[in-house]
């Protein structure tokens, strides 16, 4: 068996069932390996890096490993930004790169990335953005010179992606033992690692402790979920768990649809661009229950420093990095979020009578109103239309933008569906990419891409691949020709914007062009006559939602809402 042929079988053994990659000579035996596997299906994308966003989509929900691969040198290196979302968003992706000839090193071979001669180094690149081996601390990145070390390094790299908290690792393979003369003589199944982190007794102990003594002293408890809860498969335990104790539930942007929305406990989303109920049961609370949280810089008002004064934290993390960062936490739990939640409900269960049910939402639940006298498309009315129209156990995924506020805040999912915006690293096209390798690791889920038209400029030809390859995705664009965050921003710490306008093309015809389903829609009943025929088409579909420049999402830097930020901001800049 070739090199990459052991490649290939080994991982169709672990139940991988794609990949994500881009052309090139020293990928050259994968393509063939790939393309004659009759387990996992292969998609050449148009840009290495739309490849590595894609392998990210696939691993999103599905709990299933993401691969991408790429040739040696520049190919290898368009990985980097979706190595990075993996390392930061917590999944288990594999990339596999060439490299060019080991023994020609120094000597200036094509694509050599050794560091010697004048050649980047790219072992300093990807060690750098893989996840550390739990036992060594080392990072995650394999070079691969001798055909019996293939499958040991499999195994070792697989082991070190699913363990513990989800992360990205890299295999390099050399030119030199791809020829197609070498043979794996030692190939073997590899096998799945246990997943998750179990948390320990005593922890689960006196947290539960902690946890009984404030319901029963009838003090304010929150829970606040992140992705973690997510990652961990922790919806039904967070639903049993908030409804048994009447706990009421924020959570992060990340951590949005653990329970669905429309549920009365399910406040609502406690983060800058969040829910005044939530921002107002959050400042009450003796309690703060922390799931699955990396306490993110958008997730805690630009680390807010009496964010948790005068109030209990207990965090739950599979990732004991991720403790005491920047907030000290009262209690921790280190282990899966999903294993966590359900040995403190049983615990809780067995000693806590029955909670009095209660209602936690205001009157004015989140301000959800929109008044639009404006001609043009509200951003606002239009999240909230595919909220009512998103099929049974839709994906709708966002990028980086003020699209992603207003997806956020006006997004209501049901049970079973799931939202996502970039995370920490926050790159440009990871939702107009990632959507398509979220559908084809769950081709049964319908799957809209919420975008802005600069996000998508910069990676929407990944179209192309979705014709190609029959993958029916919806892409939203956002289009005010503008980049709104920047633009925003630059106002309000300059007083001025520059370089923050720009043309777009006309969409719809470049969707028909390509072989997509293309719409424009100006007026909201527009929109739902195009994004109701977009999910019916059972193709690649793309709406160009032409969206006013008015209106502006939902936002305040400090916990306490907008006019506390005004007012800190008043006796910053004048001593007060």
């Amino acid at each position: 068996m070739r090199v990459y042929e052991a490649v290939v079988a080994a991982l169709e053994t672990i139940g991988v069932d794609a990949a994500y990659g881009g052309a090139g000579e020293n990928a050259a035996g994968l393509m063939l390996a790939l393309d004659a596997s009759e387990q996992i299906r292969p998609v050449i994308a148009k840009n290495e890096q739309g490849a590595s966003f894609m392998a990210c989509g696939h691993a999103m929900f599905s709990g299933k490993l993401g691969v991408c691969f790429a040739t040696a040198g520049p190919g290898a290196f368009n990985l980097i930004s979706g190595m990075c979302v993996a390392l930061t968003d917590s999944y288990p992706l594999l990339a596999i790169s060439g490299y060019s000839t080991v023994a020609w090193q120094g000597r200036g071979g094509l694509n050599e990335t050794s560091g010697l001669a004048r050649t980047p180094d790219s072992r300093m690149m990807f060690r750098a953005v893989t996840k550390k081996d739990p036992d060594t601390g080392e990072p995650a990145d394999f070079l691969v010179t001798d055909p019996n070390d293939l499958i040991d390094t499999l195994q070792k790299a697989i082991n070190i992606a699913f363990e513990g908290r989800p992360g990205p690792v890299h295999v390099a393979v050399a030119e030199d033992i791809t020829d197609p003369k070498v043979e794996v003589t030692n190939f073997r199944p590899l096998r799945m690692p246990q997943m998750g982190v179990i948390p320990g007794s005593d922890a689960l102990d006196s947290v539960a402790g902690t946890l009984q003594a404030a319901i029963e002293a009838d003090k304010s408890v929150v829970m606040l979920a992140g992705f973690g809860a997510i990652l961990a498969g922790a919806n039904d335990v967070t639903k049993a768990f908030v409804e048994r104790f009447q706990i009421p539930l924020l959570t992060t942007m990340d951590g949005k649809g653990i329970v669905a929305e429309e549920n009365p406990l399910a406040i609502g989303l406690y983060c800058d661009s969040g829910h005044k109920a939530a921002w107002d049961l959050f400042a009450r609370a003796d309690v703060v229950l922390a799931v699955g949280n990396s306490f993110a810089q958008h997730a805690t008002f630009d680390f807010h420093q009496g964010l948790f004064d005068g109030k209990t934290l207990i965090h739950i993390n599979a990732d004991a990095g991720e403790f005491d960062k920047f907030y000290k936490a009262d209690h921790v739990i280190l282990g899966d979020a999903r294993q966590a939640l359900q040995g403190l409900y049983d615990r809780l269960d067995a000693d806590v009578g029955q909670v009095a049910r209660r209602d936690f939402r205001p009157k004015d639940y989140d301000e959800r109103f929109i008044i639009a006298p404006q001609k043009k498309l509200h951003p606002g009315e239009m999240v909230q239309k595919i909220s009512q129209m998103l099929p049974p156990g839709g994906i709708v995924l966002a990028d980086a933008g003020a699209h992603a506020a207003w997806a956020g805040y006006y997004l209501e999912l049901k049970e079973g569906q799931n939202f996502r915006k970039p995370g920490t690293y926050g790159p440009m096209g990871i939702g107009v990419c990632g959507v398509i390798g979220a559908k084809y690791a769950q081709m049964h889920r319908p799957v809209v891409a919420a975008v802005g038209d600069g996000s998508y400029l910069m990676s929407g030809f990944e179209l192309m691949t979705a014709v190609q390859y029959d993958i029916p995705v919806v892409w939203v664009i956002f289009n005010d020709c503008e980049f709104k965050l920047i633009k925003l921003y630059q106002l309000s710490a300059f007083f001025k914007t520059g370089l923050a306008e720009f043309d777009n093309p006309d969409y719809a015809a470049y969707a028909r062009a390509c072989g997509a389903e293309g719409y424009v829609a100006e007026t909201l009943a527009q929109f739902e006559d195009a994004f109701g025929a977009a999910l019916a088409s059972g193709k690649p579909a793309l709406i160009d939602a032409r969206i006013t420049r008015l209106a502006l999402p939902n936002y305040s830097p400090h916990p306490e809402g907008v006019l506390a930020a005004i007012w800190d901001g008043v006796r910053a800049r004048f001593g007060v």
